[in-house]
């Protein structure tokens, strides 16, 4: 029997094969779950694509999370595949470029609104468009950055996740009472195709492996994965408005 035997989720940000989130759908359907990916735009191709490689090809629903539209549509579109939701899976996260980068004090406010909307009201939109579909004892989970800390080149996406940490903890206020958790992980750099684009991304990753106590690999997702479906599962049903750090130690550690 699987950790998450009989589970239906849903998983964003599946874009290419060395994601986070592709590495937990993955897993999710080997541990015995059903999963709907969803994408959009022309992204939504290389997301049907990458759903092939998978241990059981996925379906994949339209979803903008900047989009009212497809919020509107969201459970609708899920019910095409299944008729709840037992988990969330958030890994969306995008910032223009002229305000990463070492551009902190150059960031104009449009571009960083489309940071923040993104990165961290897109935790909120999601949740509550899939809730509807979502049962007592359901479970949302995001991944974010250590936010406690100002880190080379991150900049205003640093601050987005700042926010996008404070949001999962009013949603785990505001969805407790109906038994559903939100939580989420802090994971260490990992070179996904997001993180490439993070101008200086090296600057980020430079020294993790030799402080963290456990050592790190930036090109293995795994461990990063597993938190995830383990917050998913029902092994932590009192569990919520936490931050699950796996990164080898190194958030633990002075310099």
């Amino acid at each position: 029997m699987g950790l998450l035997d009989g589970k239906k989720l849903l998983v964003t940000g599946v874009l290419t094969d060395s994601s986070i989130a592709f590495h937990v759908a993955r897993l999710a359907q080997s541990e015995g779950a059903e999963v709907v990916l969803t994408s959009f735009g022309r992204q939504m191709r290389l997301t049907q694509a990458i759903a092939k490689r998978l241990p059981e090809p996925a379906p994949v629903v339209e979803l903008d999370a900047t989009s009212s539209e497809d919020l509107e549509a969201l459970a609708d579109r899920v019910r095409e595949h299944t008729g709840h939701l037992d988990g969330v899976v958030h890994s969306i996260g995008f910032a223009p470029q002229s305000v990463m980068g070492g551009n902190f004090l150059a960031g104009e406010w449009p571009d960083v609104a489309t940071a923040v909307q993104v990165s961290a009201f897109s935790l909120k939109a999601l949740t509550v468009a899939a809730q509807p579909l979502m049962v007592r004892g359901s479970a949302v989970v995001g991944l974010t950055f250590d936010a406690r800390y100002a880190w080379p080149v991150y900049d205003w996406m640093g601050v987005a996740k700042a926010a996008f940490e404070s949001t999962a903890r009013y949603l785990a206020r505001d969805l407790g009472p109906e038994g559903i958790r939100v939580n989420l992980v802090s994971a260490g750099p990992v070179r996904t195709t997001a993180a490439k684009s993070i101008p200086g991304f090296e600057a980020m990753e430079g020294g993790w492996p030799e402080r963290a106590p456990l050592g790190w690999d930036v090109r293995d997702p795994e461990p990063t994965a597993r938190a995830v479906a383990a917050l998913l599962s029902d092994w932590f049903p009192a569990t919520t408005g936490e931050i699950v750090h796996v990164d080898g130690g190194f958030h633990a550690m002075g310099l």
